[in-house]
């Protein structure tokens, strides 16, 4: 049976939940992206996963974690995510 532990750390004045299985740690997204906009959770993180460089890192972590990985279809992902660009995040933000 695997032993769950879930705690809790304060960032910024914001609680963010962490659930520790054996020698794994979980932070919960949802709580980090409760900081920057509590109503709208959902797009931020919705945001985030469509962003090239988040798929490039799932895509790098995948291959080193995963033996059933299949970077032919991966690309068609990563094909379709938006690269970031810090100067439009800064003119969004204006």
């Amino acid at each position: 049976m695997k032993k769950t532990r879930n705690t809790s750390i304060d960032v910024r004045g914001t609680a963010v939940s962490i659930v520790s299985q054996e020698d794994a740690d979980y932070i919960c997204l949802t709580d980090i992206a409760r900081y920057k906009n509590p109503d709208h959770t959902d797009d931020l993180i919705r945001n985030w996963l469509r962003n090239r460089n988040t798929v490039e890192f799932l895509g790098i972590w995948e291959q080193l974690n995963n033996p059933d990985f299949k970077p032919v279809e991966f690309d068609g992902f990563k094909m379709q995510a938006d690269l970031w660009n810090p100067k439009l995040e800064k003119e969004e933000q204006q």
